[in-house]
């Protein structure tokens, strides 16, 4: 369910935007989507974990305003990042 620390780095290393950059909006955006992902795969097998959705709906919602933050500051850097996640059609 959880991702390898080697998993986490290179996903900081593709959306970072200078060097020891872990804190940006892409970032973050980027390892919520991670995570996300995984606890959706979970939820196939476990429909009644509870306990867990409520976590990824705070994931989601975390995800959102992130989103919502870059697109009302820096568009081009919000559509780089939707583009690249594949999170809009």
């Amino acid at each position: 369910m959880s991702f390898t620390k080697e998993d986490k780095q290179r996903l900081i290393e593709t959306y970072a935007r200078h060097s020891g950059d872990t804190g940006s909006p892409e970032v973050q955006i980027a390892l919520l989507t991670q995570r996300i992902t995984a606890l959706a795969t979970h939820f196939q097998t476990h429909k009644k974990d509870n306990h867990s959705r409520r976590g990824l709906v705070q994931m989601v919602n975390r995800r959102r305003a992130l989103l919502d933050y870059l697109k009302k500051n820096e568009m081009p850097r919000y559509q780089a990042v939707v583009s690249k996640l594949g999170l809009r059609k």
